[in-house]
């Protein structure tokens, strides 16, 4: 089969199992500069501290080398990499617009579902992937393979742009030209021997001079252009990052109480994305700027009524609670003041240690204001 008619029938059979663009890659050529350079800059990442405590982007083989610094090294058999991109964007607010006073922000991509079952992306995917790979093997006969969304050793967004999908952005996110950065991505590792898409190159970067994420970010994580210190993110911070959150590093959060759009929100791109209309993604419209109060009455019962089965549940309610503790004391709003001095008693020293913080934001907020009149 030719590599024409190889390409053309991944994007279809892609697009008919409802993702938004596909692509298929070789991988780099063991020893080339393309491959040491992925290496050395992921491993570069991780020796400077940047992943911050994600102990699962740090294991290595046998041999000491990282497992995520290439597909090679975790998948010795694997020769090319299916890429597959879901657009989740809806016609809702941006986190950096107008919300009403005493909301919080959850990020886009954790609404989904619906309020007596939420979804999670990376099941909706792995399910696509999945067929979409049987439905491969079927035209092109058996091979090796393997399907993440975000659970194995693979930076997607390296092979997404070797597969034409994009260019990875200033934010580290993957940009592409129709579709913005509102994007899952799923890949399929293959043992596949292909040759290059003939109707797919590397796309050019086209963030040009715009440095609009990079200064936007209210934490400094985006250090340069596509260098990120994940230990600053607000996405690590309110997601991974178990315990107490470094006061300095608190303010800065401002109201996201899990993930963080803002370098999104801001990029000049996602001004023509598409609206999704996948009904398997569609957004709880609660979860859009919810108020911090509702949130904070969930119990353990109540909050896995909502959140068992979508992304939110990474979190745990104790690091849920922690988040809101601290977009309350940056809300300014005074009447959050005796919930938190509840909390501030509370047997969780996390959360307790986070209330006092709270506490005394907002008393400076108020004394300030105060005085100001």
């Amino acid at each position: 089969m030719s590599p024409d008619v190889i390409h053309e029938l991944l994007r279809a059979a892609a697009l008919d199992e409802g993702f938004a663009a596909a692509g298929i890659a070789p991988l780099p050529a063991s020893g080339s500069e393309e491959d040491r350079q992925e290496r050395e800059r992921f491993a570069g990442w991780l020796e400077a501290g940047r992943a911050g405590e994600m102990e699962y982007l740090k294991r290595q083989d046998d041999g000491g080398r990282w497992l995520r610094s290439s597909v090679r090294v975790a998948f010795p058999w694997a020769r090319s990499v299916t890429v597959c991109a879901v657009n989740y964007n809806r016609a809702a607010p941006r986190s950096v617009e107008p919300a009403p006073e005493g909301s919080g922000w959850i990020a886009r991509y954790a609404w989904t579902g619906s309020r007596e079952r939420p979804s999670d992306y990376h099941k909706v995917l792995r399910c696509r992937l999945e067929r979409l790979r049987d439905r491969m093997a079927a035209a092109l006969g058996p091979f090796e393979s393997r399907c993440f969304v975000d659970t194995g050793p693979v930076v997607e967004r390296v092979y997404a742009r070797y597969a034409g999908l994009g260019w990875v952005g200033k934010n580290t996110c993957l940009l592409n030209e129709r579709l913005g950065s509102w994007l899952f991505l799923g890949v399929i590792v293959t043992s596949l021997e292909v040759e290059p898409d003939p109707q797919a190159t590397l796309a050019a970067d086209r963030c040009g001079s715009c440095r609009r994420c990079i200064d936007a970010c209210p934490t400094q994580a985006l250090i340069a252009p596509r260098q990120m210190d994940a230990s600053r993110c607000i996405s690590y911070l309110t997601i991974e990052k178990r315990g107490s959150i470094p006061e300095n590093l608190r303010e800065g959060m401002g109201r996201q109480i899990f993930g963080c759009d803002i370098c999104q929100d801001v990029c000049p791109w996602n001004r023509r994305a598409p609206i999704a209309r996948d009904p398997e993604l569609a957004p709880r419209a609660e979860l859009v700027n919810p108020a911090l109060e509702w949130l904070a009455e969930m119990d353990e019962d109540t909050f896995g009524r909502w959140f068992n089965g979508s992304p939110v549940r990474r979190a745990k309610l104790s690091g849920f609670r922690r988040n809101i503790a601290i977009a309350m004391g940056n809300s300014g709003q005074q009447r959050f003041l005796p919930l938190l001095r509840k909390w501030a008693g509370d047997e969780d020293p996390v959360l307790a240690e986070a209330a006092l913080w709270s506490i005394g934001n907002l008393e400076r907020k108020g004394k300030a204001g105060t005085e100001l009149h």
